[in-house]
């Protein structure tokens, strides 16, 4: 799956079924005066603009690189990301919280009749078919993983619909047992508490999604495991001694950038430089001539440092073609 792609299916889906659900839910809750039927209006307005920002970041990530930005923009979907996951916690949790407090300082009536129910299955059903394409389109980018593992490796933008979808299910099994808890009582306390509950879901996967960004934006490293890949692939070369120093970036998802330091090995050098001649003859057609010895001298400080140039070509290459995610490499002789 190509990387510009990776996140595009979730992200329309739920942004298709939260601008439905919430025009729905802003309806109901004007209707019903109900404190946690606006708290899931609020947020699904809130989760429509957010993937609204994510389809931003997953457009902009795909402009080619430039004299500006060599490496491309892969990381504008972190950017816009973490906007995303800013506005979950300010507008979806700070709103969905106040509003729940202000119900408990000054309690109104709520009106509930069959549509206010209606509405709330509607919601839950569309919510969990965007949760349920979220969750396959984890599935089938990680088949082998565990489901931790999945979520720890996900690109936000998925993520961000798994975790927003997933409130909104239980969002919505809240909102209908608070109203109805509060009807029946008399008591809005019921209400009130759904709707800072609701708030404080939200304000939970907020926290989450920016720590992930934020990691992203500010150069996390590629997986531990790939790494090893790439530095035992390294030194089974005889050329290179070690691998001194190893630095690496994530740039957008599925494409790194990796930098390392090595040690050639000298000996592999020379015998690369005289497969093709004997150096014995070299030595004997040099070595009664001063002249001829310094002409010699003179290929061979020119010889080597293009052997190296040419080897590490060649190492570059070969990293490429068996890592693919492996972009863009810089080695450095120590």
């Amino acid at each position: 799956m190509a990387s510009h792609t990776i996140g595009r299916g979730p992200v329309v889906a739920a942004l298709i079924g939260n601008a439905v659900v919430a025009a729905i839910k802003a309806a109901v809750a004007f209707v019903s005066g109900s404190s946690a039927m606006f708290s899931e209006a609020v947020h699904s307005f809130a989760d429509t603009a957010n993937q609204a920002l994510l389809l931003i970041g997953l457009k902009r990530s795909r402009k080619k690189a430039d004299k500006g930005f060599g490496y491309g923009y892969g990381r504008e979907r972190f950017f816009w990301a973490l906007i995303s996951a800013c506005g979950i916690f300010f507008v979806g949790a700070g709103v969905t919280v106040y509003h729940g407090i202000a119900v408990l300082l000054h309690p109104a009536p709520i009106q509930i009749d069959t549509t206010l129910f209606l509405v709330l299955f509607a919601s839950f059903c569309i919510e969990l078919w965007t949760l349920l394409i979220a969750l396959r389109s984890l599935i089938k980018m990680f088949p082998d993983a565990s489901w931790s593992e999945r979520f720890s490796d996900a690109d936000p933008a998925t993520l961000a619909v798994c975790l927003e979808d997933g409130v909104a299910v239980i969002g919505v099994i809240i909102a209908a047992v608070s109203v109805v808890t509060s009807y029946y009582t008399g008591n809005v306390l019921w209400d009130a508490l759904g709707s800072i509950v609701i708030g404080c879901l939200l304000g939970g996967i907020a926290i989450l999604l920016i720590i992930k960004n934020r990691s992203y934006l500010i150069g996390r490293a590629i997986p531990e495991e790939l790494k090893d890949e790439i530095i035992e692939l390294l030194v089974a070369d005889p050329a290179i001694e070690k691998v001194i120093d190893f630095k690496s970036a994530v740039l957008d998802i599925g494409v790194y950038r990796i930098k390392c330091e090595i040690e050639m090995n000298g000996p592999a050098l020379l015998k690369e430089a005289y497969q093709h001649a004997s150096l014995k003859d070299e030595f004997e057609r040099v070595h009664t001539d001063f002249e001829e010895f310094k002409r010699f001298c003179v290929d061979y400080a020119d010889r080597i440092p293009r052997l190296i140039g040419k080897h590490i070509d060649k190492v570059e290459a070969k990293l490429m073609r068996k890592f693919p995610t492996v972009r863009h490499i810089d080695i450095e002789i120590n």
